[in-house]
């Protein structure tokens, strides 16, 4: 690489085209980068190509750097290294200015080239009412501004768009309708941790290993399965070489000892006992005990060869230790029962007719399109002053933890959270760690935390509680899929009443027992 474009990369400026490389491809080599007040690399000389015309999905746990990959390529950071391309990149979420505007104005600023009609279609293909372009951006509901600016960018010509996470908080019809359309659409790269998402858009998947990079074609679930065929794969042939080296090394100790005794045996001996012991014995002795000196250096470089085939074998496969929970058993069959429940925003009722009773050992999904009252429902029954008619009535003594979509009241150090929640420090620091939390993770201030550790270190603190009835409202949002499937693995195990609302449909089908349809 050129100099003068080494120094460009450590400036931060933005990646460059190259004379000659192909308009398809983005070229990334030998790229490291460290936050500055990190001990530990965010990546070490990482190399790989993927093709513009890619609907690529972009998948690893939580603290990998997925969110810093693609700032990285819009060059908003300096690095070592470089990163080629011809392609122009869009990152999402963007900023829109005035939200007060109407809707045409933002979309418009956000492709000057887009025309009021390409913006229509749009629009239509995302079941976005055509009305909805002159109310103003602000009272757009969340999915309506996620789906619109979606389809504002993808109108700019030559973009190469980087997703990040487009669908948390959506319902799962929005869901797949963002996941239909960016079906129709190529050349992105899509950061999301929804496995129905991701298999209903991308044909390729760039996945941030433990200690590599990789790039795979295919639907997230074919790599899922060639995943686990590999793992297991290095699991054998890791214990294969073990079973090995064990015996080389019983084998060396055994002709080392044979040698040593060989060796002692050349002076002296009994006359009663060798008396047919010649003076030519001595040199036989020494020959033998050479030929075992040379067996033992001989199976020493086999050992030393077998360690250096087992090196690396298990370096990328993910740590998915068994979490565990001890929820309390509830005395009584029933924990809550309602009848008649009707929901109010003021004085708009958001959903009634509200029927359900919440047993021992229940799983229970609530569902329904945002704003239906969903949240509002898990709120009212942890206690919150809500209106509402109908009954509802708790258990007496209920313990319930909570697990609230909101994460902006994290603060301070992880022991200062732990001793304010009243939980043991060293099992929250073993939950978290189980959750894949790095090292430089536990180092980091809260607030200045990536969402998805947020909202793992609140998944913590309620594993840790001891209750009757856990409620959790959107846990998984910015939650890696692997830390995903270690919960279901958890919930399906321990016995635990719970409560909650999700849009990851991959997760309400493994889990849920009974569903609460809000309408």
């Amino acid at each position: 690489m050129p100099a003068i474009l080494s120094a460009r990369r450590r400036s931060g400026q933005k990646p460059e085209s190259k004379g000659g490389l192909p308009v398809s491809q983005i070229c990334v080599s030998d790229l490291s980068f460290r936050y500055p007040d990190s001990s530990e690399p965010v990546f070490s000389h990482v190399s790989f190509t993927v093709d513009t015309s890619w609907r690529l999905g972009l998948i690893g746990r939580n603290g990998r750097g997925k969110t810093t990959l693609l700032r990285l390529l819009t060059g908003q950071y300096p690095y070592e290294g470089s990163i080629v391309t011809n392609a122009e990149f869009a990152y999402f979420p963007c900023e829109t200015g005035d939200p007060s505007r109407d809707t045409l104005t933002v979309l418009q600023s956000v492709c000057p080239a887009a025309e009021e009609w390409e913006l229509l279609r749009e629009a239509s293909l995302l079941d976005v009412d055509a009305e909805t372009l002159c109310r103003p951006f602000s009272t757009l509901s969340g999915g309506e501004r996620t789906k619109l600016l979606l389809a504002a960018m993808f109108l700019g010509e030559h973009r190469f768009l980087l997703i990040d996470e487009p669908t948390d908080h959506l319902d799962e019809a929005a869901r797949a309708k963002v996941g239909a359309y960016l079906r129709r659409k190529k050349g992105f790269i899509l950061v999301s941790h929804d496995r129905d998402l991701l298999d209903a858009c991308i044909d390729h998947v760039l996945v941030l290993n433990r200690a590599s990079v990789e790039v795979q074609s295919g639907s997230f679930s074919a790599w899922q399965e060639n995943k686990q065929r590999a793992d297991r794969f290095a699991e054998a042939e890791n214990e294969k070489h073990r079973r090995e080296i064990r015996k080389l090394r019983d084998a060396a100790r055994r002709t080392a000892e044979w040698a040593d005794k060989s060796e002692r045996s050349k002076i002296g001996y009994d006359p009663v006992k060798e008396h047919d012991r010649m003076i030519s014995t001595r040199s036989y002795i020494g020959a033998k005990t050479k030929k075992m000196q040379s067996r033992v250096a001989s199976t020493e470089k086999r050992i030393a060869r077998e360690i250096e085939a087992k090196e690396g074998l298990l370096q990328d496969i993910e740590e998915t230790a068994e979490l565990r929970l001890s929820p309390e058993k509830y005395p009584q069959r029933v924990l809550i029962h309602a009848a008649d429940l009707a929901l109010y925003y003021g004085d708009k009722c958001v959903c009634s007719g509200v029927n359900f009773d919440i047993l021992n050992g229940d799983r229970i999904a609530v569902t329904g399109k945002n704003g239906s009252g969903k949240s509002t429902l898990l709120r009212l029954i942890c206690g919150e002053e809500i209106a509402h008619t109908g009954t509802l009535m708790t258990g007496s003594g209920l313990r319930i933890s909570y697990v609230s979509q909101d994460t902006s009241h994290l603060r301070g150090t992880l022991r200062e959270y732990a001793d304010a929640a009243g939980i043991g420090m060293p099992l929250f620091l073993a939950i978290l760690r189980k959750m894949g939390f790095e090292r430089r993770q536990f180092e980091t201030a809260l607030e200045s935390g990536s969402e998805g550790m947020k909202k793992k270190v609140l998944l913590a603190r309620s594993l840790c509680e001891r209750a009757h009835l856990y409620v959790w409202d959107e846990p998984l949002n910015y939650v890696d899929i692997i830390s995903r499937m270690q919960l279901e693995s958890l919930l399906r195990d321990s016995g635990a009443t719970l409560l909650f609302v999700e849009h990851d449909a991959a997760f309400r089908r493994n889990i849920a027992t009974k569903e609460i349809s809000l309408r």
